[in-house]
């Protein structure tokens, strides 16, 4: 079922789910039970969409209209600055098993280049 977006002339504007058939129909508020009309403020959106799918859409849409600026998308960043996943990793030294310092253990392809 799609959702739908309504305005209310005293609360403002709010989503409802509903049938296709009901979408032209005044819908009650769910705070006031004023007839509220619908009204088109987002892209549509469907609930049977995976939350990965939706979520890539909503970034399509906003980004063809506002990108993100530098600072949105450092504090939107899902990890903070210098943790230990994203960051550079810390250098391989030598170890009695890692005589070269090489980031695999040396194998009989000396010429490939480890990842």
């Amino acid at each position: 079922m799609p959702i739908y977006e309504y305005d209310c002339p005293s609360c403002g504007d709010f989503s409802v789910l509903r049938p296709m058939a009901e979408r032209d129909a005044a819908c009650a508020c769910p705070y006031c039970d004023a007839p509220s009309e619908r009204v088109i403020l987002s892209a549509p959106g469907l609930t049977s969409m995976a939350g990965s799918q939706r979520r890539a859409h909503e970034t399509n849409e906003r980004s063809a209209h506002a990108p993100q600026s530098l600072e949105e998308y450092k504090a939107n960043r899902k990890h903070p600055a210098g943790c230990g996943c994203c960051g550079p990793s810390k250098p391989v030294e030598r170890t009695k098993a890692n005589p070269h310092g090489l980031k695999a253990s040396p194998s009989a392809r000396p010429w490939m280049i480890s990842h």
